[in-house]
């Protein structure tokens, strides 16, 4: 259905030297002098070679369909741009880029007419570039091909763990120097003696003359609220303050729950049966739906307080896009189809529909404006001691959960293939998830045919 590993790693390099070739000389026109666009010392932009690697794993079947394919490399560019930048300022505490000043950007992060780029970047590559690089590797005798690969990727790594090290090392040495603070203080200080009078009657000005930045202004507002009492709230040792690791691992559990139960009153409602949604052998839990929960609050929780047509249209576009990546990705790894749309119209290759790309962006409203609020609270309410032991008890759990269903899904696709048990683990397997234990728990997954 796609490329191989050994193809995937080749793509990752050959394209994070390409991405780094074109910026760095885009860059070069536009600055008028060589500027290094990269993120590492060597000559390549690992974020070009993910973006690429992402659309030869889930954009060829689409190859045929070329509108398709072009909103799929947006909307996958736009995924892996976010969460690119959202990572490495969250590590470093700093942006590497900010389209924040330019217009239809999101985030910060991405800007509307890079992402056509990007759209229009899928197309080529997938329908001309890849057979190409394809046909190419293909000429390199395979077993020299990996050592290549390793000697690569060992330099990458090298590369990575000395850049990161040089920047956490000068980030220390600035902190023990108090530069950053210091001047932040001074900053604040000045302006609050300076600015105060004059700020207070522009911004009562600028109200009147300007009502839709006010609105602005009063959003502005209330986030900084927000975010000094988000500060308090940790301060006084309260748990999972604001939208911290232990906050949306908390709100997976609770989203894989509530998803699950929804599934499955939405499934009695509609066929008139009692079926089992969930995506692990041990509790009603969806992972799809918990993923989806945490992927909507990282991405969205600076925008909760926009509007209700902003988080629906949002909402609609990242969740189809999250339902059609993790389509491909159990069907590449488990070799199993969990859904089907085939039969419904506006479907995408059977991964998705419009009809519930709509559900994901009323899903986006509901979370983000009642139910989140209401279940943060309540997280936060929970000792901080406890909440973080029962954190950790829950990943545990779930990790095992998952390990567990992998393997049975594994060995069931191997048993609707003919492949006899062989060891103890799949005689375990056999024991105590046959067929029909599994088909009870995935009542509508289809064995693909390799």
């Amino acid at each position: 259905m796609g490329y191989s590993i050994y193809q995937l790693a080749w793509f990752f390099l050959l394209y994070s030297f390409i991405g780094w070739v074109i910026g760095t000389a885009a860059a070069a026109v536009r600055e008028k002098k060589f500027v290094d666009v990269g993120f590492l010392y060597g000559p390549y932009c690992p974020a070009y070679g993910l973006g690429a690697a992402a659309f030869a794993i889930f954009l060829p079947e689409l190859r045929n369909r070329l509108f398709f394919l072009f909103l799929g490399g947006v909307i996958l560019s736009s995924v892996v741009t976010q969460l690119t930048g959202f990572v490495l300022e969250r590590i470093f505490h700093r942006k590497w880029w900010d389209y924040s000043r330019k217009k239809f950007q999101f985030g910060g992060y991405v800007n509307l007419p890079y992402t056509v780029v990007w759209g229009i970047a899928a197309v080529v590559c997938i329908s001309f570039v890849n057979p190409f690089l394809g046909q190419v590797i293909s000429f390199v005798p395979t077993q020299l091909g990996k050592i290549l690969l390793i000697a690569a990727y060992v330099i990458v790594g090298l590369d990575l763990t000395g850049t990161v090290s040089g920047i956490v090392a000068v980030r220390s040495r600035l902190r023990k120097m108090s530069i950053i603070d210091d001047v932040s203080e001074n900053l604040q200080k000045t302006a609050d003696l300076m600015g105060e009078g004059l700020a207070g009657w522009t911004q009562k000005h600028l109200s009147k003359a300007y009502p839709s930045l006010a609105a602005q202004e009063l959003l502005a507002a209330r986030q900084e609220k927000e975010r000094l009492a988000e500060a308090a709230k940790e301060k006084a040792g309260v748990f999972a303050v604001g939208c911290c690791f232990y906050k949306l691992t908390c709100l997976f559990f609770l989203g894989a729950f509530l998803g699950d139960i929804t599934e499955t009153i939405f499934c009695l409602a509609t066929t008139g049966r009692l079926m089992s949604r969930s995506s692990v052998v041990y509790g009603p839990f969806s992972i799809v739906w918990g993923l989806g929960c945490v992927l909507l609050t990282a991405i969205l929780y600076q925008y909760r307080n926009r509007s209700d047509s902003f988080i629906f249209m949002f909402g609609t576009v990242l969740g189809g896009a999250y339902e059609y990546i993790c389509s491909v990705f159990t069907e590449l790894v488990f070799g199993t189809v969990f859904w089907d749309y085939s039969h419904l119209p506006f479907n995408l290759a059977g991964r998705i529909n419009l009809l519930f790309c709509f559900f994901w962006g009323i899903a986006a409203v509901v979370w983000l404006k009642f139910l989140y609020p209401r279940l943060s609270a309540l997280i936060e309410k929970i000792p901080k001691r406890a909440g973080i032991i029962l954190t950790w008890v829950m990943v545990l759990f779930m990790v095992f959960n998952i390990i567990i269903s992998g393997l049975a899904l594994n060995r069931y696709s191997e048993r609707q293939n003919g492949t006899a048990h062989e060891s103890a683990i799949t005689g375990f397997l056999d024991t105590h998830f046959p067929n029909e234990r599994m088909e009870k728990i995935y009542p509508n997954a289809k064995i693909v045919k390799d």
